[in-house]
């Protein structure tokens, strides 16, 4: 999606604003003994708040509000009954329709006390994501984005998951163009003003790149068991910073 009139931006920044509150009510509600199918449960009330629906629901089936992974789940996990306990990493990934536009989000937070390595996993992505947003500017490649997310985490010492992608989104989950985590010096494909994409970092303590789809076919995880971190922000692209839309 490219945004060119105020009326595509103020979709856009309503689908964001969802996110961001499914997010801080997500967050704010994490502790131990919480389920994770609690925490969906909840999404879905402040998505009825807001006239939203589940985008991954409405396109692929998912049997879901929001995707909640833990520890060693990466991505796409489904919410269990499985109480949280003290130290588990868990991960957000919210993704709204709302009124025909989508925004997609991510978080990952621990439940504490945390680990000291969890927690360093955790401000390793954050920071991978901001060193993201700041190579997203109009005219600069898409390949940027990857190269400022790898020298982030290798400096980090983590793994970034090399097999998932950031992408395009607004009027469908997935669109073009897909924005990888890592540096691809033959990828040249450009940005430009107006673009909406969804930068997303994901990353390890684990020595391997490479994921696994579990039995349930939706969770995403870590192939060696290392702990998985995941942020993400829908992002409108300028000539400076982007435009944050899920802030």
């Amino acid at each position: 999606m490219t945004i060119t009139t105020e009326a595509e931006l103020e979709g856009m920044k309503r689908a964001g604003f969802v996110v961001a509150e499914t997010l801080r009510t997500l967050k704010a509600a994490i502790e131990p003994g919480v389920t994770p199918a609690e925490l969906d449960a909840l999404a879905g009330q402040v998505f009825r708040q807001y006239g939203a629906s589940s985008a991954p629901r409405m396109t692929y089936d998912a049997p879901v509000n929001v995707f909640i992974s833990v520890n060693d789940d990466i991505v796409h996990g489904l919410p269990t009954s499985r109480p949280l306990a003290a130290g588990d990493v868990v991960s957000i990934d919210v993704t709204p329709f709302v009124d025909g536009y989508i925004a997609d989000a991510a978080v990952t937070v621990a439940v504490p006390p945390a680990s000291p390595v969890a927690m360093r996993l955790i401000e390793c992505t954050e920071a991978a994501l901001e060193a993201a947003l700041s190579a997203a500017k109009a005219g600069h490649p898409v390949n940027a984005i990857g190269r400022a997310v790898e020298n982030e985490v290798k400096r980090r010492g983590f793994t970034v998951l090399r097999e998932l992608f950031g992408h395009g989104v607004g009027r469908a989950i997935h669109e073009e163009p897909n924005v990888p985590n890592y540096y691809r010096p033959a990828d040249r494909k450009k940005l430009h003003e107006g673009l909406v994409i969804a930068i997303e970092p994901m990353v390890s303590t684990g020595r391997s790149h490479r994921v696994k789809t579990l039995r349930d076919g939706w969770t995403l995880s870590t192939t060696d068991g290392g702990l998985a971190a995941h942020f993400e922000h829908t992002v409108m692209i300028t000539g400076g910073k982007p435009l944050i839309l899920t802030a």
